[in-house]
């Protein structure tokens, strides 16, 4: 039986369907804000390509294959009448197979029949679909970010060892990494609304980490949370504050590791034995690229309703369904740092 892409809603409500999807599903996209966009094309491609610039240095390799992206110096001395060498621009591409994800719910012909408000369950069901739209995706985002090569431990030398919190000191070894290869701090940032668009920020690292790991945040020696923030400064979703030049952002999909450090003591543990291990991923500008879940494209709301079939020969069954299309890829290892800490019980 032939379908429309939309099922059994027309365009136009698909297309308002999509805005509420959307709306519902953006303030979830926390790692999605801080990720170098790249937006799915109509008809276009499966593969997302993320581009980085390089300047040859003269023996076949690049000055970025280091996480150093400026011209080298120039530091000789001109000579008079003679041209000097120059550099060679060059790039290298980061590309990544998009893969498609969905789900699904179904509902009856007793709710299209006798509910005194239809569109408005209608309308609900879209909301609960962007949501475990969003949720997944940024699951998936975070399986692949937290896969990263970059690592300190709050103690030891391997996650099996961790059971202390989250220190000022460990933040400022891990920004003192960064600001070795030279990895900038973001600047602007994706909007948290449906539209595709960017904002700037006060230059910052920004920190992604579960809800748990909280309270230690607050402990470290100065820390500033939102409320202080001064009037030109706009928290984040889930932003909990700053601590020096960290901004900290809590999500519950940035997962820990379930007794996987060393003897729990005082630090929140599954079972009780050992340490729960928590990832706090550190980030700077161009750490990683993400297909971002914006605009009308990105998604598809079908919406069927209950209607008689071969299989419902009674019309009693419909559905409402979303169905996208999804990638990440870590563009630079040196920017993207992960943290494993305990968290205080």
């Amino acid at each position: 039986m032939a379908t429309t892409a939309y099922g059994d809603i027309t365009p136009r409500q698909a297309a308002f369907s999509v805005v509420g999807f959307l709306s519902r599903a953006i303030p979830n996209m926390v790692i999605e804000q801080f990720g170098q966009p790249f937006v799915v094309p109509k008809n276009n491609t499966k593969t997302a390509k993320f581009r980085r610039y390089f300047i040859e240095n003269g023996t076949g390799s690049y000055s970025g294959e280091a996480g150093v992206y400026s011209m080298p110096l120039a530091l000789t001395p001109l000579t008079e009448g003679v041209t000097p060498a120059g550099k060679k621009l060059a790039s290298k591409d980061y590309t990544v197979v998009l893969q498609q994800y969905g789900d699904w719910i179904g509902f009856t012909d007793v709710i299209q029949d006798v509910h005194e408000d239809y569109p408005a369950v209608l309308r609900e069901l879209v909301d609960v679909l962007g949501e475990s739209a969003s949720l997944t995706v940024e699951t998936l985002r975070f399986n692949v970010l937290k896969a990263g090569t970059n690592v300190f431990y709050s103690n030891g030398v391997a996650r099996a060892s961790v059971n202390t919190p989250l220190t000022l000191d460990l933040q400022r070894k891990v920004t003192r990494s960064m600001k070795r290869q030279n990895a900038k701090m973001l600047t602007s940032v994706l909007r948290s609304t449906p539209a595709y668009n960017t904002q700037p920020i006060e230059a910052a690292f920004i920190a992604l980490c579960h809800p748990d790991v909280e309270n230690d945040i607050r402990d470290m020696a100065g820390f500033i949370s939102t409320k202080h923030y001064g009037p030109a400064v706009t928290p984040f979703p889930g932003e909990v504050g700053a601590s020096e030049d960290v901004r900290y952002v809590r999500s519950t999909v940035i997962a820990p590791f379930a007794d996987a450090g060393g003897a729990a003591g005082t630090m929140i543990s599954t079972t009780g034995v050992s340490a729960d291990v928590y990832p706090v991923l550190y980030i700077a500008r161009d750490a990683y690229g993400v297909v971002a879940l914006r605009g009308m494209n990105v998604a598809q709301i079908m919406v069927v309703n209950p209607k008689a079939t071969e299989s419902d020969p009674l019309g009693q069954r419909g559905t409402a369904a979303w169905k996208l299309w999804n990638a990440t890829v870590i563009l630079q290892d040196a920017f993207l740092v992960r943290a494993e800490v305990a968290a205080t019980n």
